[in-house]
């Protein structure tokens, strides 16, 4: 028996007279044919049938051996040791613990073509500038900016996504940093279209709230190596301690929430649902298209949540914690843009959402990093795929349920300080959902 196997636009075709199980007939062909990212399955299924193989997948770029001097602590040692043994899965660690530097060991280790995947353009900056190490003539870029393919390229997300046929037979080895963002259903296809046998994945946050997670041992491989921020403070990174603070709501802003948050529970009840689960409640969103109750239900809930958010007591909180730490560099982190200009302008604090432009999220980004302003306020843009400098103190206003969104604004305190403990204040509404907010977040794995 004999195979022939050649790529086709995110697939490979296998021609001969060899039955491939982990392939289907296409009557169309008249030849099996599979996903390009089971090359690696098909090609070992191969061999351990004894079969020949006449193999024309991979038409990689040529590329050279990778010269580096690359140190390792013995946990990310631990981490490259522990891929290394299937060349597949992810490593988890919290952000400030270098990841990178467990991803640059591996290219170095394989020197083979190498596609580096990552959420942002800052992020695709960053990375360029860590893989120059091997020599800047090797490192391209592939983006909406530059279309520059070399031995080790960058991309971003979309632009993979939208190259993956292209792509999918020029690299051997695939790196997903902030891997949680492939199982997305477009995202996902960067993997399915990729003949590559090797792939790393990097998160600090490997879970997903709709549990899409769960397709990453298929894409990319499941967790290799995990260690939580807990496991390395003190020693590589900083020593930190969470604070919940738990603040009453005016009277007055009590009565309203009262009010708004009847209103959705009224709902929810008359139509018999329960939440559950974040699916639940996208039922209820879902339901907004054509239930007018729904709507208001879900617009008052909103509002309720504006409330508990953003309470006055909150505010008169955050004062007497900028004061306190007046020292400190401190990073406020908020749920949504109205609150961060409202203490941007309350507190003469530099702001930095969606809508600021790169120039001046760089200038403010710098001045924090001279010491020129000790605290910035932001809703989720500093989460991830930003390098936020050094900051000691970190305040959540608000927030979702997600333990991803909490472990990523922890990790932006972590970065070790000689002498200085970490703290991260998490403010609270009594007496509103926000109570179940946060107790969910923190019941997420490593988030305490």
């Amino acid at each position: 028996m004999k195979a022939i196997l050649t790529y086709e636009r995110g697939t490979i075709k296998i021609a001969g007279d060899a039955h491939i199980p982990l392939a289907k007939f296409d009557s169309r062909s008249g030849c099996y044919r599979a996903l390009a990212y089971t090359y690696r399955d098909i090609t070992e299924y191969l061999e351990r049938a004894g079969v020949e193989v006449e193999d024309r997948v991979l038409n990689p770029i040529p590329c050279p051996y990778l010269d580096a001097d690359i140190e390792l602590r013995p946990y990310q040692q631990q981490a490259v040791e522990a891929w290394m043994l299937s060349r597949r899965g992810c490593v988890v660690l919290p952000t400030g613990s270098g990841k990178t530097h467990v991803a640059l060991h591996i290219i170095q280790r394989l020197s083979l073509p190498t596609l580096v995947v990552v959420p942002t353009l800052d992020l695709v900056d960053q990375w360029a500038d860590r893989l120059s190490v091997f020599g800047v003539e090797w490192v391209g870029e592939l983006s909406g900016r530059r279309k520059d393919i070399r031995p080790i390229t960058v991309t971003t997300y979309d632009s993979a996504y939208a190259n993956a046929e292209r792509l999918g037979n020029r690299f051997q080895l695939l790196v997903f940093d902030e891997v949680h963002h492939l199982p997305s259903e477009a995202y996902s296809h960067i993997a399915e279209m990729s003949a590559a046998p090797h792939r790393l994945g990097l998160t600090a946050t490997y879970e997903r709230e709709d549990e899409r997670h769960e397709l990453l041992p298929r894409l990319v491989g499941g967790k290799v190596f995990e260690l939580m921020p807990q496991e390395l403070a003190g020693e590589h990174l900083a020593s930190y301690v969470v604070e919940r603070v738990y603040l009453p709501l005016t009277p007055e802003e009590q009565a309203e929430y009262d009010a708004k948050a009847k209103v959705f529970k009224s709902y929810i009840r008359k139509r018999g649902l329960t939440l559950r689960s974040m699916e639940d409640f996208r039922r209820v969103v879902m339901a907004t298209g054509y239930d007018a109750l729904a709507y208001e239900a879900l617009k008052a809930w909103n509002e309720a949540r504006r409330i508990a958010f953003s309470s006055h007591n909150k505010l008169v909180k955050l004062r007497e914690l900028l004061e306190m730490h007046r020292r400190d560099k401190i990073i406020i982190f908020t749920r949504h843009n109205e609150l961060v200009y409202r203490i941007s302008r309350e507190f003469l604090v530099p702001a930095i959402t969606y809508k600021t432009p790169k120039e001046e999220r760089h200038l403010i980004l710098n001045g924090f990093r001279e010491g020129t302003y000790r605290a910035v306020v932001s809703s989720q843009v500093l989460d991830e795929g930003i390098d936020v400098p050094d900051a000691s103190v970190g305040i959540i206003m608000s927030g979702s349920g997600s333990g991803r969104e909490f472990i990523q604004r922890l990790g932006r305190i972590l970065r070790k300080k000689e002498g200085k403990e970490a703290v991260l204040y998490e403010l609270v509404s009594k007496d509103t959902g926000e109570v179940g907010i946060s107790r969910r977040r923190h019941a997420s794995k490593g988030a305490s």
